[in-house]
């Protein structure tokens, strides 16, 4: 595979800058600054040379400045069960008064193009670019629609998603672009909505270089001889990570497994109780979330990345390409993965890792003793993972195909 080495970004942008009059509007319904990709996204397009605003949904407590940013962030305001709940909390009344709220606020914004950010600020974004006859961009963070099993949804939810079902075919054939996240999703959308192109933006992390680290080892008093497998992110039901608590009983002694995510609702306490019950607090260790900006640093000190998905709780999860994924290859680490068909790719391009013999506890155990003990390999997949990181997989890259796509429809619509 060709490689092109990445520069800074600026270089990249040089010849994709945006006129500086072109002014977009982005929108999402949740607080702008708990949304990586979206502040990434408008990073970019401010760097390029247009006006962003974002109209996002926050608390009165959590409104606050994005630092380091040079676009604008106007707050619908909402009370804090809604920050913390979204949709799930009055769900129809809530849903109804964001949507109405954000479509007057986004018809207020001037803008030259409006961008959705997931399924849920589409309606709004759509009501705006057609009252104004403005440009529209969707894009999925994931498969809209296939995000929960049905049985598991509250009425609330059901009801929107029967709703837009049979909106959601009306509003994207009169989009004007459509962006999502993993090759698996592009054809999921081109054979349900007939969408003729799709724009595949990954959610690649900006390229930082990075050096091995032991913060993980020193929090939790953990001898230096310790392998570590970490899984980060969001710890929650859907993530099957009981399953990983289970693996632990088939690791070798100086093997551990570490959680390191938000929690959700009640999985973490779940998740200790199952520890408990099977006697492995010695192999497997849950930890808080730490800042974006430091994480890296955490994740540079473990030894495996883990993405054990489930493959049978939403087709969504079977679809996913996620940002852990490619936070452990910037930290240098191998991959172990659950035979996810997005993430297979990216390891047998790359050559960073391997995809687990079965899904069973005991086989994921062992697989993950296998990778651990072999330091050959290990530092074989490493030096890969680096420099794919370096050379590919980063948004100093990545981030040219939503200039293109930007340019494409200014100079379409000037």
């Amino acid at each position: 595979m060709k490689m092109i080495f990445p520069a800074h970004e600026d270089e990249y942008v040089e010849n994709l800058q945006l006129p500086a009059s072109l002014h977009v509007c982005m929108h999402v319904v949740r607080n702008a600054q708990a949304d990586i990709r979206l502040q990434r996204n408008a990073t970019t397009l401010t760097a390029a040379g247009c006006q962003v605003t974002i109209v996002d949904v926050a608390a009165s407590h959590s409104q606050q400045p994005l630092e380091s940013s040079h676009y604008q962030v106007k707050h619908i305001g909402v009370n804090q069960q809604f920050e913390l709940t979204r949709f799930q909390h009055r769900g129809r009344r809530t849903a109804l008064a964001v949507f109405i709220r954000g479509a007057i606020a986004l018809m207020k914004q001037s803008a030259d193009i409006y961008h959705a950010c997931e399924l849920t600020a589409l309606p709004a974004c759509y009501i705006a670019a057609r009252v104004r006859r403005k440009p529209l961009i969707f894009e999925a963070y994931e498969m809209p629609l296939q995000d929960m099993p049905l049985a598991a949804m509250p009425k609330s939810r059901r009801l929107f998603y029967i709703i837009m079902k049979g909106c959601l075919r009306y509003m994207l054939a009169r989009c004007t672009a459509v962006i999502t996240v993993s090759s698996p999703i592009v054809q999921e959308l081109q054979r349900h909505y007939r969408i003729p192109h799709i724009v595949l933006l990954r959610n690649l992390p900006q390229y930082r270089s990075c050096e091995k680290t032991d913060r993980l080892r020193q929090h939790l008093g953990l001898s230096r001889r310790t392998r570590i497998a970490l899984y980060q992110g969001n710890i929650q039901p859907d993530r099957g990570l009981d399953r990983l608590v289970r693996a632990a009983a088939y690791l070798e002694p100086e093997h551990v497994i570490i959680i390191m995510g938000q929690n959700i609702g009640t999985t973490r306490a779940e998740l200790r109780q199952l520890i408990m019950l099977q006697g492995v607090d010695a192999h497997i260790k849950i930890i808080p979330a730490v800042p974006y900006d430091d994480l890296l640093e955490w994740t540079a000190s473990a030894d495996l990345g883990l993405t054990i998905l489930p493959l049978d709780y939403t087709p969504n999860m079977r679809m996913c390409l996620p940002n852990k994924l490619f936070e452990y290859l910037q930290a240098g680490l191998p991959v172990l993965s659950s035979p996810l068909e997005a993430v297979r790719e990216i390891i047998d391009t790359y050559q960073v890792g391997r995809v687990v013999r079965s899904m069973d506890p005991a086989d994921v155990g062992k697989d993950i003793n296998m990778l651990l003990s072999n330091t050959d390999e290990l530092a074989r997949m490493r030096a890969n993972a680096l420099r794919a990181a370096h050379q590919d997989l980063c948004w100093e890259k990545e981030s040219t195909k939503l200039l293109q796509l930007y340019r494409q429809i200014s100079s379409r619509h000037a």
